[in-house]
């Protein structure tokens, strides 16, 4: 059957997009072989051919918006030629200016784009469009202040311009100036009442100021406002997941298979809380990965002919302060070989202040603040330190900086610690976990080659000091009989599934009470709610106080059991309990975020209190309540064992990883390519 010419024209434009603009010419010529008096295909043929020529005739304003069919339809070469040819004929005209500098633009001539950006506005400043193109060039160079300039003169032509209010609060956003980022996104909604960008930008602000209700809600209306908005959707339900709002979990489950997974990306951490599956957590990372960086990675340096004296590390995060990924790390980096290796920090974190950091600059070659910098400013840098291993310690978490390692910062990329989970990327080269973290019927969900280590993945400080103290419970508002379940997990991590058997322990032992991290008054209003909801008394629950490392370690002795979380495990705060003496009874998942507390029991010898099934969690709870001398054996057990284990060994910890470290880089120095590695 033969083609219609709407149908031709329609795969011909596909075709021209995709960049096959020879078989689209073909398909014309086909089409016009059979149907030889047909004129709209033959001037669709002529523009394909020589899109100038036929900006040749026509009055200015057809021309112009030949040129902006061309670019439209993403001819951007077309265009950018056309609308040159056009401008000598209209040197005067600042729309046709701002026609070459948008086609500069996209074909990255960002010198010539600024000029004829710059031209149209001193030609035409009533242009709104022109003003804003200058102003999306001047951010995209990390000009802010004339960014801000461009996008304010862009308001000026057009007050309503909701996109031009966007644009300066995303600057502002950047500059960590939130308050005026906030007015700028609020002024954005108020020009145009349904800009779903603009409410995920006015989310994503109240978020980093604390304001988790306030986020919820942005993040719901541009949800709302624009249908199937999964980034907004998944960022609303994270805020539920922060406020203990399990309202959103039947929401999540009826899109469970597609989130993130199906067009638009998520932020895949956003999802963790809500979803335990090992496979979708990696479709979700490759598909963000996907979207978000694809940049050209830099051609890699040759490889040396000799081996190095030293390896040199980097190691990158936003969390070189006091913050659980450096209080787990900073045995390790104190017990680095520095005769084999050289140690780097480079920090892009907010926080320049604090115990761990002084510590961490004492012992580093060198350390370096990247906050400020550019992705490729920190590239070249990097590059020319000859950094041979860089380790990403945050990913997909708060602050993160993924895009770095898409440019390729060094010849091995590691994935390790921050984000407990694959990146679902080809440009980074490894993961730090163990066989409990990942099996190895999982393995296939990871993208990175997995670096085994023989104990568990996660490092520690054994050189933590837990104080002495008199403190009774009812100084921490506990009873001072009875029996004291506790998790101090962060509350977004608790679900209505294992928050049901602790509420049914509530109930079965009426002298019991569940010991919880204190967070802002909304969340322990949902949680006292849930609680009374399962018929048990709001007094039950005791909220402890956020305390300094030490004396949070020291308040352990007044509970009797750390109760983990299902979908995300405790980490930090599984070490500190254990390190503490604290027995803990977890429920080991099918990814790596519900399986650490597995992995750390087992490193302490305690792979007992490791359930397979909810059932099997209740019930060792209730054994370990019901038998006291058991639960006694094991917290003395914790006690005397605490320098013998494998999971507070830093120095052996740090071995194994070094060893690690050079088994990665000798595959590299022969030309091999990563592979999964058991160090020793």
């Amino acid at each position: 059957m033969k083609l219609s010419f709407d149908q031709v024209k329609r795969r011909a434009k596909t075709l021209e997009r995709q960049g096959q603009k020879d078989e689209a010419i073909k398909l014309y010529e086909d089409f016009l072989t059979s149907y030889p008096k047909n004129e709209r295909a033959r001037k669709a043929l002529a523009e394909l051919r020589d899109p100038a020529a036929v900006m040749g005739k026509g009055s200015l304003q057809d021309k112009v918006t030949e040129v902006r069919r061309l670019f439209d339809s993403g001819q951007v070469e077309a265009s950018f030629d056309a609308a040159n040819a056009l401008v000598k004929e209209a040197p005067n005209s600042g729309v046709v200016w701002n026609l070459v500098g948008a086609a500069a633009f996209v074909l990255k001539k960002f010198e010539l784009a600024e000029q004829s950006f710059r031209k149209a506005v001193e030609l035409a400043p009533e242009i709104t469009q022109a003003h804003a193109n200058l102003g999306v060039l001047l951010y995209q160079q990390e000009r802010h202040q004339a960014a801000l300039e461009a996008f304010a003169n862009a308001i000026k032509t057009n007050p309503k311009y909701a996109e031009g209010y966007n644009s300066i609060g995303g600057i502002y956003h950047k500059l960590g100036k939130l308050d005026t980022a906030e007015k700028y996104f609020v002024g954005a909604i108020q020009a145009n009442k349904n800009y779903a960008e603009a409410y995920y930008n006015l989310g994503n602000t109240f978020f980093q100021k604390g304001k988790i209700s306030a986020a919820q809600q942005s993040f719901g209306f541009a949800a709302k406002v624009q249908g199937e908005n999964m980034p907004a959707l998944s960022q609303k339900l994270y805020m539920q997941a922060l406020l203990c709002d399990w309202s959103g979990i039947a929401e999540f489950e009826k899109l469970a298979s597609r989130i993130g997974i199906d067009g638009d990306a998520v932020e895949p951490f956003s999802m963790l809380s809500y979803d335990d599956n090992a496979e979708r957590q990696q479709k979700r990372a490759a598909n963000i990965v996907k979207k978000r960086y694809h940049v050209n990675a830099l051609p890699l340096p040759e490889r040396p002919v000799t081996k190095p004296d030293k390896i040199k590390i980097g190691y990158f995060s936003a969390d070189f302060h006091d913050h659980a990924t450096l209080i787990l790390m900073i045995g390790l980096l104190e017990h680095h070989d520095r005769e084999k290796f050289e140690i780097h920090a480079y920090s892009y974190g907010t926080v320049k202040q604090g115990v761990k950091r002084d510590r961490l600059q004492g012992i580093v070659d060198s350390f370096v603040d990247i906050t400020t910098a550019s992705d490729p400013q920190i590239v070249a840098a990097v590059r020319q330190q000859k950094i041979d291993i860089a380790v990403d310690l945050k990913g997909f978490t708060r602050q993160g900086r993924t895009g770095l390692f898409a440019y390729r910062l060094a010849p091995i990329q590691i994935n390790y610690l921050g984000y407990p989970g694959t990146i679902g990327a080809d440009f980074m080269d490894y993961i730090v976990a163990d066989k409990v973290i990942i099996p190895e019927k999982q393995r296939p969900f990871y993208t990175e080659k997995v670096i085994y280590l023989p104990d568990s993945y996660q490092p520690n400080d054994r050189n933590r000091i837990i104080p002495e103290t008199s403190t009774t419970r009812s100084d921490f508002g506990l009873p001072e009989t009875g029996f004291v379940f506790c998790s101090f997990n962060s509350n977004y991590k608790i679900s209505p599934n294992e928050f049901d058997i602790w509420m049914r322990l509530l109930a079965k032992y009426e002298d019991s009470v569940l010991w919880l991290l204190r967070a802002n008054e909304g969340v322990q209003e949902n949680l006292l709610r849930e609680v009374e909801a399962r018929g048990i008394d709001r007094t039950r629950i005791v909220f402890a106080e956020r305390l300094k490392e030490p004396e949070h370690l020291a308040r352990h002795k007044h509970a009797d059991l750390f109760l983990d979380t299902f979908n995300i495990n405790a980490h930090t705060t599984a070490s500190d309990a254990l390190w503490a003496g604290l027995p803990i009874v977890t429920k080991a998942g099918d990814s790596f975020s519900a399986r650490v507390a597995a992995s750390l029991l087992c490193a302490v010898g305690l792979p007992e209190l490791v359930a397979e099934t909810e059932a099997q969690y209740e019930a060792l709870i209730i054994d370990l309540v019901e038998n006291p001398e058991r639960l006694g054996q094991i917290r003395q057990q914790l006690i005397d064992t605490r320098f013998d284990v494998p999971l507070f060994d830093s120095e052996a910890y740090t071995r194994h990883l070094e060893n690690a470290y050079v088994a990665a880089y000798d595959r590299y120095f022969e030309g091999k390519i990563p592979d999964h590695i058991f160090a020793s």
